[in-house]
């Protein structure tokens, strides 16, 4: 029984993650490192019983290791209900959509130990800043009513990644694969003779020549220190630096080339530079047996300068693939942010029954810097500034929830969450010319967990959420343009549990999304409005069973049939990068130091844009946005040997069967990668 249950628990790194599997990792030592929590689990390991209103999944570190991942969008796909957009291997830039929601926009929130890592939550939500899986300890994803202890733009729900803190000792792991790609990681970590207090290093270096050229050269750098002090405190420090010069574009190959199999980069002279610095504080205090206080301050720097030459689209047309001109432009921009966040949690007495509660209160400050140089291929990184504005946000947001057991089975968890922010835009080229608005979002939410017995439980919950209009839409011409946030109420319903060699997780969703931003507006001074309604509508499955001798099946399925626009232009139409299917299948095979999977990804037939036009066009006037590209499943083939204790050896193949394949459509068309071998080696000592 035992083996059966570690493979259980080990196996489901696909997608599907035991409960299990989440109980056990909050039974492990304490860990020095203070941190806010995103998932938390109540009960014992042999238990599925969480305290969570909505849909989880965690992914731990051996599982990630078991999937050989090179971004973090290769386990986000693997996970039900997010649809990913992927533009190259390695996730430069992240791109996911969660439950219908288009993967092409920013409307759910990624966090990293809890901080906010798009660099312009309000200011401007590009997802210019992608963690890099080479540091990441876990994966979290929540969905439903839960998700309201976070903002904002957090209508699909929240991805956290944590970060490693690396053990005693040192451990190298080297990687090389196809394009020409190499990459070594170094963890090291030591704690004092006490055991209260650690140092330690996470730091990866790696370069590769890409899929179609898409060549980049990354550095990432991390650093951390925790103590525990005897009066019931903790202490950590989070510093980390990050580097990546890379040749990437919005321009992908236009249709012949991609019929005929061409594998250039189609923008091989656009670069694309980001580097990010960034320093957490986490504090932790145990105030009574009752009540804890957790407060985390961070800031972060990150630079995304993009040099993109001008293409001449007649002489495109002709040659059938992007001809360029001598000329480009930077646009080059910096966000910063600051911000700290203090959470209370209380065990308590509610009308005599036993209750726990949690208060929060977070202030931050964005800003960012923009500007576009004119520039010519001799002097490609200097020019002319024609565009140099400021853009900056100043938010408060409050929270407060009270988990509250009405028997031992039933319990209610009522909440509410506000957001009230100003947003200010300054043109430094149109004479500091400045705009400024301000908005404020009360966010009610109520969830709901019943345990039918020790290995069931049904949840469900609705809440409200909403993503703000940032500050190019909220400021359109210098003009408030009044707007409220996007709104969103969604509404849940589910069961998860096991019996025996089975797992399972069924999920209802429904989310109605009534105020997004829209194009015209009945005063004419005004360009935009609220007024877009979409309306989203699906289910979740997981399975995991445990078939004997070593093997077991993992796999789950999003079934998204409704997600669609209900007013506006493109009133029936379907949304963008929101296939109506995504499903996942592994065969898992271990035996003592040895395990194997075979995993299938199929993502649907999905369009390119709100027009849902279906054929992708074939020339180059205005790029390529739209279409409706073809479903695709990919097969991958991975496996790890422990040689020894400190010694292990993995490789994979992925894309098994070669398969060609359309990602997404920018100005152009963006091809899967094909079929590329990786192997690698990890020294612990």
């Amino acid at each position: 029984m035992k083996t059966k249950k570690k493979s259980l628990s080990l196996a489901i790194g696909f997608a599907l993650v035991s409960l299990n599997t989440v109980a056990e990792q909050e039974k492990n030592k304490e860990s020095i490192m203070p941190a806010m929590e995103v998932i938390q689990v109540v009960g014992n390991a042999n238990s599925v019983i969480l305290d969570h209103t909505g849909s989880v999944v965690v992914i731990n570190r051996q599982q990630i290791e078991k999937i050989q991942p090179l971004s973090t969008e290769d386990i986000l796909r693997r996970i039900p209900g997010i649809n990913t957009k992927s533009e190259e291997e390695t996730a430069i830039v992240a791109n996911f959509g969660i439950r219908g929601l288009s993967a092409s926009e920013s409307k759910s929130l990624m966090l990293e130990d809890g901080v906010p890592v798009a660099p312009g939550l309000f200011i401007g939500n590009d997802r210019y800043f992608n963690p890099r899986i080479q540091r990441i300890e876990k994966v979290e994803v929540l969905k439903g009513s839960s998700s309201l202890r976070y903002g904002p733009s957090t209508i699909g729900g929240v991805v956290n990644y944590q970060t490693k803190t690396p053990d005693d000792g040192v451990m190298l792991t080297a990687r090389a694969g196809s394009f020409n790609m190499h990459e070594l990681s170094l963890e090291a970590g030591g704690k004092s003779a006490s055991e209260d207090a650690f140092a330690g290093i996470v730091a990866t270096h790696a370069s590769s020549d890409g899929f179609m050229d898409k060549s980049y050269e990354m550095t990432d750098v991390m650093a951390k220190a925790g103590v525990v002090f005897s009066n019931g405190q903790k202490l950590g420090i989070k510093i980390s630096r990050y580097e990546n010069d890379a040749d990437i574009s919005y321009r992908g190959l236009l249709m012949d080339d991609y019929l005929a199999g061409a594998d250039y980069n189609p923008g091989a002279d656009d670069k694309y530079l980001t580097d990010r610095t960034a320093f957490d504080i986490n504090h932790e205090w145990e105030v009574s047996d009752n009540a804890t206080l957790k407060t985390l301050a961070y800031w972060s720097e990150v630079s995304r300068d993009y040099w993109r030459y001008d293409v001449d689209t007649a002489a495109s047309n002709i040659a059938g693939k992007w001809v360029y001109k001598d000329t480009l432009s930077g646009n080059n921009r910096s966000f910063d942010r600051v911000g700290i966040e203090t959470r209370l949690n209380l065990e308590h007495q509610l009308f005599d029954m036993t209750a726990s509660s949690e208060f929060g209160l977070r202030f931050m400050q964005e800003e960012s810097n923009d500007t576009r140089i004119r520039a010519v291929r001799s002097a490609d990184r200097t020019g002319v500034n024609d565009r140099h504005r400021i853009d900056s946000a100043n938010s408060f947001a409050a929270h407060g929830q009270t988990r509250i057991e009405l028997s031992d089975a039933f319990a209610v968890t009522p909440g509410i969450r506000v957001e009230s922010y100003e947003q200010k835009r300054v043109i430094l080229t149109d004479d500091n010319s400045t705009a400024k608005t301000s908005n404020t979002e009360f966010l009610p939410g109520v969830g709901v967990t019943y345990n039918v017995n020790d290995s069931a439980q049904i949840y469900g919950g609705v809440y409200r959420a909403f993503s703000p209009a940032t500050n190019g839409v909220a400021l359109d011409g210098l003009m408030d343009q009044n707007l409220d946030g996007e709104r969103s109420t969604n509404y849940e319903l589910g069961l998860r549990g096991n019996q025996g060699e089975i797992s399972y997780e069924v999920a209802a969703f429904l989310m109605n999304f009534s105020n997004q931003v829209v194009t015209g507006n009945s005063d004419p001074n005004l360009s935009q409005s609220n007024g877009g309604k979409t309306e989203h509508l699906g289910m979740e499955f997981m399975l995991g069973y445990v078939l004997g001798g070593g093997f077991s099946i993992d796999s789950n399925a999003t079934w998204v049939p409704t997600s669609e626009f209900k007013s506006g232009e493109y009133q029936g139409n379907r949304l963008p990068y929101a296939p109506k299917i995504v499903a996942n299948l592994a065969l898992n095979y271990e035996y003592e130091h040895f395990n194997a999977a075979i995993t299938v990804h199929h993502r649907g037939e999905q369009f390119g844009d709100a027009s849902n036009i279906e054929d992708i066009p074939t020339d180059a006037a205005g790029g390529i946005w739209g279409g409706l590209m073809p479903s695709y499943t990919l097969l991958d083939l991975t496996a790890q040997y422990n040689v020894a204790d400190n010694i292990r050896v993995f490789g994979a193949v992925k894309n098994l069967t070669d398969k060609r394949y359309i990602t997404g459509l920018r100005q152009g068309i963006y091809a899967g990668p094909e079929r590329s071998v990786e192997m690698g080696i990890s020294y612990s000592f």
